[in-house]
């Protein structure tokens, strides 16, 4: 991946989370990894916990954000969540999968994505 494609990557997920920080989300983990793979976002607000999917963009040349999400990735980020939770002490009540879109310095959340 290039520094360029790195740092827009970054970038998006500094407005998702501010995103979320705005709405009374609290950020538990950024790029949490382990061997299976990396977990965007990880928040809570109230009882529940939140895994977000960030996918930016800088232009449509190659599709939408949201159309990187496939459902082989949806699978990847429920078995890393299962992953998360095991290692922390989160004590949730309900969990939810979000994805955030990025294009052009603009976020849009899908709550319950998947």
């Amino acid at each position: 991946m290039t520094r360029a494609r790195q740092a827009l990557g970054a970038a998006g997920e500094d407005l998702a989370a501010t995103w979320y920080e705005a709405r009374g989300y609290r950020v538990l983990a950024r790029n949490w990894r382990c061997r299976a793979g990396e977990l965007d976002l990880v928040l809570r607000q109230g009882t529940t916990v939140v895994f977000c999917e960030v996918k930016s963009r800088s232009s449509l040349a190659f599709g939408s954000p949201l159309e990187a999400v496939t459902p082989e990735k949806c699978r990847r980020i429920r078995r890393l969540a299962a992953m998360w939770l095991a290692q922390a002490e989160a004590g949730a009540v309900e969990l939810r999968f979000d994805v955030a879109a990025v294009l052009g310095g603009r976020v849009e959340v899908v709550e319950a994505a998947f």
